[in-house]
């Protein structure tokens, strides 16, 4: 994004900003966490299996010195020379080989979280050619960290070894008096010495480095006020368009309930505030259900067309208030409210010269 439009990124970025971007194959990186996977697993190699490694290249040392002065390279023994050679390779390098590959692929999956394939990173993009962006990266705060991870990688490295050979200096000495051998387990140790002091130095390195790739991340993701908004009308819809929906769905909704006013046995209120209208047909339903209710303006309208529907409307404050709170429109009366309605239906019923009604 363009650096003026930094300063207007305020917001967190959305779940659909963030997914958009994981889909391009962004992700917050550290390059550090990787390199100290590696050399943790190259440490444990050379702890598990360091003497077998260095037995095996004593055994291709040797045999290579012994067969020196009359070695055939020509024909059929010079390509059994190089199976051997590349075989001894083999044996030595693999392991260190596969552990590198599997801890590189874990510190890649736990960053990212999980596997993660996009082609985008890889797309030409021509924007990126511009000297302009160029020289911009070349002097941005993410340069500059790195320029100052490399310099105490360097630094660090450099002090680690200094000190771990100084130590040893004792015991170089004696190492003329030993065998290769001894010289090559001797060396071995020195440098796995220095690589689990570094191991450690890294590591905090790399907890800060994935700290701080983790905010740089998010901060770039952030987003303006008007993206949220311009994202919330397509996800979403327009709020006025949304609003204006709603208006005409509450409309509909209370043009129905009104038209089923006429249906009601009975309207019962508080006497002002709120209008309740029930209707009870024995034959079909097992309760009294409620048809229609509302407050205010709409309690008003209800008691206006139970009156030219010649419907009774009785007052019951306590009943009228737990109606309109428990029992939506459409929905039978609760069972603990059977005999306050069945009394009202009975005096309803009454007043009409029904009689006793089923």
């Amino acid at each position: 994004m363009p650096e003026d439009n930094k300063e207007q990124q305020t917001e967190q970025a959305t779940p659909r900003r963030k997914r958009e971007t994981r889909e391009k194959g962004q992700v917050a990186y550290s390059r550090e966490v990787s390199s100290v996977f590696v050399l943790m697993g190259s440490l444990l190699v050379l702890y598990f299996a360091g003497t077998y490694m260095i037995t095996n290249l004593m055994s291709f040392s040797r045999y290579i010195f012994s067969e020196a002065g009359w070695m055939d390279i020509k024909g059929d023994r010079g390509y059994l020379l190089f199976h051997t050679v590349l075989n001894l390779f083999y044996r030595i390098l693999l392991p260190i080989l596969l552990v590198v590959f599997t801890t590189a692929l874990l510190s890649g999956l736990i960053q990212t979280g999980g596997f993660l394939f996009s082609i985008k990173p890889i797309t030409i993009d021509l924007s990126r050619l511009s000297p302009i962006k160029g020289l911009r990266k070349l002097f941005s705060k993410n340069a500059s960290v790195e320029l100052l991870k490399s310099i105490f990688k360097i630094v660090i490295v450099g002090y680690i070894s200094y000190i771990t050979i100084k130590a040893e200096f004792v015991d170089i000495p004696p190492l003329m008096n030993k065998d290769t051998g001894d010289i090559l387990i001797y060396i071995s140790g020195v440098v796995f010495k220095i690589l689990f002091r570094t191991f450690w130095a890294l590591l905090i390195l790399a907890g800060l480095d994935y700290a701080f790739q983790k905010w740089s991340f998010e901060e770039n993701l952030k987003m303006t006020k008007e993206e949220v908004k311009e994202e919330r009308k397509e996800t979403e819809g327009d709020p006025l368009i949304k609003a204006r929906i709603r208006s005409i769905q509450m409309r509909v909704a209370r043009h129905r309930m009104m038209e089923a006013v006429p249906r009601a046995d009975v309207v019962i209120t508080n006497p002002f505030h709120i209008a309740v209208a029930l209707e009870y047909k024995s034959e079909k339903m097992s309760a009294p259900a409620v048809v229609a209710k509302g407050g205010g303006v709409i309690a008003e309208r209800i008691k206006e067309i139970a009156r030219k529907s010649d419907i009774p409307i009785v007052e019951n404050k306590p009943l009228a208030r737990t109606l309109y709170k428990l029992v939506r429109i459409g929905e039978a009366i609760p069972v603990s409210l059977y005999k306050a309605v069945a009394e009202i239906l009975a005096y309803v019923y009454k007043l009409k010269g029904i009689g006793n009604r089923e």
